[in-house]
């Protein structure tokens, strides 16, 4: 299993339950270093299961005191790759060290 943390709508039931056919089980935890954007999101298929167009955006900050709360989550390979055809262009998948020494893989701004 691979760890994902969410901060945003990866944490919502109908989004969940739309992507990956379940529930996922996961954990509060928090991202040091970053801090959160509002991002206007464009792809039809991603507001419809969101139902937002207005989705967060992690950017990376040296202000370490800045942390961003969310839910770190299990997932299967194949979960995590479905979470990688549900992001927009403009997030790339990271690796990220949680406040708890968790190794988790989080979505950020995609960096250039």
């Amino acid at each position: 299993m691979e760890k994902l943390f969410s901060y945003g709508t990866l944490q919502f039931a109908q989004v969940q339950k739309s992507l990956f056919g379940r529930l996922l089980k996961g954990s509060p935890d928090e991202l040091p270093g970053y801090c959160v954007e509002k991002l206007k999101i464009k792809d039809r298929d991603v507001i419809e299961m969101s139902g937002t167009d207005l989705h967060p955006i992690l950017m990376e900050t040296e202000d370490l005191s800045c942390f961003v709360a969310g839910t770190v989550f299990e997932v299967t390979d194949e979960e995590l790759a479905k979470a990688d055809e549900y992001e927009v262009d403009d997030y790339g998948r990271r690796p990220v060290v949680m406040a708890s020494g968790v190794k988790a893989w989080a979505y950020a701004a995609s960096r250039d």
